[in-house]
C-alpha cells in the first residue's frame, strides 16, 4: 500500500485486516465500516483509509470490546475532536477490563505450571507403592 488513492477489492480487504469477507460485509451492513466504494461492475472498493479502520476495529475487538461499544466509539470519532474526552474514557476502561483478563489468565496459568510440574515430577519419580505395580509378585 504505497499511493492515497490506491483502492483494494474486498478480498485484498479481507487478506489485509485478518476479516473475512463475510465478516467486512455484516461490519458494513451494522454500520461498524463504511458502505463501500463500488467499481461499475458493483464489486466493492476499499480505501488504504478504510482498510487501516478496520485494523484498528479488529484490536478494539481482539481486547474484547463489544461490537456496540466499537460502534459507540466510532461514532464519537466522527464528531471531531470536543469527543476525545469521551473516547479516553472509553480505551480507560477497556485498558482496566483487559487488566483484569490477564491477572485471570496469569492466575490461571500458575494453576498450569503447577500441574505441569507436578506431572513431570510423577514421571521423573513415580510412587509404584500407589501404581499396583508391585515389583515382589
Amino acid at each position: 500500500m504505497e499511493r492515497a488513492s490506491e483502492t483494494f477489492n474486498i478480498r485484498q480487504a479481507s487478506e489485509f485486516s485478518g476479516l473475512s469477507e463475510a465478516t467486512i460485509r455484516y461490519y458494513e451492513k451494522i454500520g461498524l465500516i463504511p458502505y463501500a466504494d463500488r467499481k461499475p461492475n458493483g464489486h466493492r472498493i476499499y480505501s488504504k483509509q478504510q482498510l487501516e479502520g478496520m485494523i484498528f476495529l479488529t484490536r478494539l475487538k481482539t481486547t474484547g470490546m463489544k461490537l456496540e461499544e466499537i460502534k459507540r466509539y466510532l461514532r464519537l470519532a466522527e464528531a471531531g475532536p470536543a469527543s476525545i474526552p469521551k473516547r479516553m474514557t472509553i480505551l480507560k476502561q477497556q485498558k482496566e477490563r483487559i487488566q483484569i483478563d490477564i491477572s485471570r489468565l496469569l492466575a490461571t496459568q500458575k494453576i498450569i505450571d503447577y500441574k505441569i510440574n507436578h506431572y513431570n515430577e510423577a514421571l521423573l519419580n513415580p510412587d509404584l507403592s500407589h501404581a499396583r505395580c508391585d515389583l515382589d509378585e
